[in-house]
C-alpha cells in the first residue's frame, strides 16, 4: 500500500494469527505505508517484568512518526478520540478481551461496542488480534471462556471488517 486514496481511506484491515505468526510486524508495514502520523493503539498492560520488556520492544522497532495511545479497556474511546484519515493500527484485540475479563466487565456488550465503531473506519484502520481457537480444548473453564469470546469477537471483527489477513509463519494469507 501507499498514499491514502479515495478508495483506501475508510478501509478496516483485519489481521490474525498465532503467537509469534509476524501479525504485529506486518500490521506495522501495512499502516506505514500511509502517510505519517501513524497511531499506535496499545491494548497490552505490564503486570510484571516480561511484558514491560515486550512493550518495550514494540515501542522501540516503531520508531518515529507513530503516535502510542494506551487504551487497555477504553478502546472505543481511544478511536473516536482520533482524527479522521489518520492510518491507526490496533494491537491488539486479545489482551484488550483479556484486561475486560480480568475486571470482570460485560465481555458480550464491549465486543458489540467496539465492533460496532470499527465498522465504521474514517481512515486506514488496522486491527491485530490472535486466532485461539487451533489448538487443543483448554483444561479450564476460564480459558475456556476466553477462548470462545476471542473466537466470537474475532468473527464479529472480520465480519465488518473490508480485509482479513491470517499471518502464518510471517505470511500474510488473504482471507477475504
Amino acid at each position: 500500500m501507499t498514499g491514502v486514496t479515495a478508495a483506501s481511506a475508510g478501509k478496516l484491515t483485519f489481521i490474525l494469527g498465532g503467537a509469534r505468526s509476524g501479525k504485529s510486524s506486518h500490521a506495522e508495514g501495512l499502516t506505514t505505508g500511509f502517510p505519517s502520523p501513524w497511531a499506535y493503539i496499545a491494548t497490552a498492560q505490564a503486570y510484571d517484568d516480561e511484558m514491560r520488556e515486550r512493550i518495550a520492544l514494540h515501542r522501540s522497532r516503531r520508531g518515529e512518526g507513530w503516535v502510542t495511545v494506551d487504551a487497555p479497556l477504553d478502546l472505543v474511546g481511544a478511536i473516536e478520540a482520533l482524527p479522521d484519515h489518520q492510518p491507526v493500527l490496533i494491537d491488539c484485540l486479545t489482551l484488550w478481551l483479556t484486561n475486560h475479563m480480568l475486571a470482570e466487565h460485560d465481555v458480550e456488550a464491549e465486543s458489540r461496542r467496539l465492533s460496532d465503531v470499527l465498522s465504521r473506519p474514517r481512515g486506514p484502520w488496522f486491527v491485530v488480534s490472535n486466532e485461539v481457537g487451533l489448538g487443543i480444548v483448554p483444561d479450564n473453564a476460564l480459558a475456556r471462556r476466553f477462548r470462545d469470546a476471542a473466537g466470537r469477537l474475532n468473527q464479529q471483527v472480520a465480519a465488518v471488517a473490508d480485509n482479513v489477513l491470517m499471518m502464518v509463519a510471517g505470511l500474510p494469507l488473504k482471507v477475504k
